[in-house]
């Protein structure tokens, strides 16, 4: 049986920042799911220069030893390497969007969500707008540009419309911290959210994945929050730099997040609320959802997270293993997903 050839699609068309969130957690993709009799991998490399690399490995040696070719001369080099489906590594809005719409053109599947659907739940307004539609309970909300008053009274949350890693998110106590929180937010995108803010109880995460054309719920990931002096979770829970400037995970231990019991009452709760997330926004193969449990126990979506790298600490991955479920079993399982989908559309 021939190798299955999967092209890695890593980097960011946006800015450094993601280049190296993207090659973080594809290459810890790459080593743990190294089944050489199984996978053949390629290695796509996008920078925010628009030029395309197709590197040996994810190394910055072999990344700069590489020779930059444009978009025209990477289709033909793609379309000759015959690839059976993509694994997208991109977190930019480019990456998300353009870049997954070029290989449907191509018609080459590829795991994950589509544009179209990864577009919408990469701005928080629309996503929290079609799961209200859904019977999802959501903070109430409002939008603003530069120059808008907000009306909703503190306590509120400021968050720009699409960033992720926490990035520009600030809870505001006072109205006289607004204008500061918003100036910040306005550095990471054009319109930003302010939404009421939900008393902590829990704040988890849910993921659904797709087996054999059913949904299935994960094991809900809870995060360590505290009321009086980490009420909302910020960026230095998700990632940190390292002395020699490289990206890395945040340590993630039962200390800052741990896997909820599945007879814990608000895991069906939320599997619920997430379910009909998920098929309210049309995803397929996967998808990831974070919620704020109130003190009475009621969920409250806050954004959505459609992608997995399939890295041994993707949230999706630890989940999957908490009910037995090992990470090449994910992926392969993804993968089957993929290619029968994409089968069922011929």
């Amino acid at each position: 049986m021939p190798l299955l050839r999967i092209l890695h699609l890593v980097g960011s068309a946006h800015n450094d920042f993601y280049c190296d969130l993207s090659r973080l957690y594809a290459q810890d993709c790459l080593t743990a799911t190294a089944e050489r009799s199984r996978y053949n991998f390629h290695l796509a490399y996008i920078t925010p220069d628009g030029q395309w690399r197709f590197p040996p490995s994810l190394s910055r040696e072999d990344i700069a030893d590489t020779k930059p070719i444009s978009l025209v001369e990477a289709i033909q080099f793609i379309t000759a390497q015959n690839i059976d489906l993509v694994l997208p590594q991109m977190f930019c809005i480019p990456g998300m969007t353009y870049y997954r719409a070029l290989f449907d053109l191509l018609k080459i599947p590829y795991v994950g969500n589509t544009a179209d659907i990864m577009a919408t739940a990469s701005h928080k307004g629309r996503t929290k707008a079609i799961v209200a539609a859904a019977g999802v309970k959501v903070p109430r909300g409002e939008l603003l540009r530069l120059g808008d008053v907000p009306t909703i009274a503190p306590p509120v949350v400021i968050k720009p419309v699409s960033s992720d890693n926490s990035l520009g998110v600030a809870l505001v106590k006072e109205a006289s911290d607004y204008e500061a929180a918003l100036k910040k937010a306005f550095e990471y995108a054009d319109e930003v959210i302010v939404e009421t803010f939900i008393e902590l109880g829990r704040e988890v995460r849910c993921g659904m994945i797709v087996q054999d054309g059913d949904l299935v719920g994960l094991p809900l990931e809870e995060y360590k929050l505290n009321p009086e002096n980490k009420p909302i979770r910020s960026y230095a829970d998700k990632l940190q730099q390292t002395d020699d400037g490289n990206l890395s995970f945040s340590a993630k231990d039962n200390q800052k997040s741990w896997i909820v019991d599945p007879k814990d009452p608000i895991t069906p709760r939320v599997q619920e609320a997430a379910k009909k997330c998920h098929q309210a926004l049309g995803c397929r193969h996967y998808s990831l959802f974070d919620f704020r449990i109130d003190p009475e126990g009621q969920p409250w979506f806050l954004e959505a997270g459609l992608y997995c790298s399939f890295a041994p600490k993707s949230v999706i991955s630890s989940m999957a293993k908490a009910v037995e479920i090992p990470l090449n079993e994910l992926f392969m399982t993804v993968i089957h997903e993929t290619l029968r989908s994409s089968e069922m559309k011929k």
